[in-house]
């Protein structure tokens, strides 16, 4: 297939911002990472969206209006990427908009991502995948995750992939991982919280929107009384596929534990709830590469390099670009979905079949 430039954007649980970001690829093999950036969400937009979490009714007016919102938000940064890209960047045949996810519930055939893909293809004037999980739920799949497949095509592409299984995991607001074998067969799954409960404790705590350098929690101790209680979720005993919605351990009562020993136990169940996945993988990975926001947590990745007692390395470290690698998974994903190719798989969301997924909106 004719390779393409597709642009892709991603907002993410965590409510960092937008990420955007160029790739040039075929939906099978990436050619080249172009241009990227992230733009950051002012605190009131970040309130407006967050005040819309676990709502899904789309005509409900705040959500409406967050969905408004997005749309704008995500067309402005598109063009502030492609005003700064290189000539050869600029014109790009697709973007792929994940939109917002406010609620995740595979259980009842339901995920809700707002942001119009058709009013983004006006606003821009370039075609618009969006809507990628409805297919997949729909059909009994989770929804979740989507990045394996360019996880994959990363990893074959990777010219220092060493033998055996390469795990790839994203801690995002949620955490994922991908475990691929070396002919390329894919198992995933979402391994419990990622940042997200460590964000809200510290937002909470601080007033700082995330746990900076994981210096709350470094100061902490873990509660282990806690910890224990919080793994014995049945999801934790559970095989892959499986999925969560941001807010999933939300409502887990944290006592009177000080704002450090909060952190510091937050931190350790994230890392926890990976390790517990290793069990059910299939196979064992040789090597971790970490992406997202929790890579730059030193707490967290300390904590995987104990637990997993493997290499545990930064998405950096395979030449990858960590913060942009979501956004560059749904330009990726946009062009499988255009051509029609499966963007999700029974070992990695629980489809019944390898599934196409997401819409098409021209300008």
């Amino acid at each position: 297939m004719q390779p393409v430039i597709a642009l892709g954007l991603m907002s993410g649980t965590s409510l960092d911002g937008i990420d955007a970001a160029l790739v040039e690829t075929d939906g099978e093999r990436v050619l080249a990472c172009g241009p990227c950036r992230t733009f950051p969400y002012a605190a009131a937009t970040r309130a407006r969206i967050r005040a819309v979490f676990g709502r899904d009714d789309r005509s409900d007016p705040a959500v409406a209006a967050a969905a408004e919102e997005i749309a704008v938000l995500h067309a402005a940064a598109v063009a502030a990427l492609l005003a700064e890209a290189p000539e050869n960047w600029r014109r790009p045949a697709l973007i792929g908009f994940h939109g917002q996810t406010v609620l995740h519930a595979p259980e009842r055939r339901l995920t809700v991502q707002i942001g119009d893909g058709a009013r983004l293809a006006r606003l821009t004037g370039i075609a618009v995948a969006s809507d990628f999980r409805s297919a997949d739920v729909a059909a009994g799949g989770q929804g979740a995750p989507l990045v394996p497949v360019y996880h994959r095509a990363l990893v074959e592409g990777w010219t220092g992939r060493p033998a055996g299984c390469v795990a790839v995991l994203n801690i995002g607001g949620v955490a994922n991982l991908t475990a691929i074998a070396p002919d390329g067969t894919m198992v995933a799954c979402d391994t419990g919280p990622g940042n997200a409960l460590l964000d809200d404790w510290a937002a909470a705590h601080t007033g700082e929107p995330c746990d900076r350098d994981g210096a709350l929690a470094a100061r902490g101790q873990p509660d282990e009384a806690w910890l224990a209680r919080a793994l014995a979720a049945p999801f934790f005993a559970a095989p892959p596929p499986k999925s969560l919605d941001r807010n999933a351990f939300a409502a887990l009562r944290k006592g009177e534990m000080s704002a450090e020993d909060g952190a510091a136990t937050l931190a350790a169940f994230t890392v926890r709830a990976v390790a517990a996945a290793v069990p059910r993988l299939p196979w064992v990975p040789s090597r971790w590469l970490v992406c997202g926001g929790g890579r730059r947590n030193p707490v967290l990745m300390a904590g995987l390099r104990a637990a997993l007692a493997v290499p545990v390395l930064a998405a950096e470290d395979a030449g990858w670009d960590g913060d942009a690698l979501e956004a560059q998974a749904f330009a990726f994903l946009a062009v499988r979905a255009e051509r029609g190719l499966p963007i999700s798989y029974p070992a990695t969301t629980g489809a019944p079949r390898p599934l196409p997924g997401g819409r098409v909106d021209r300008p």
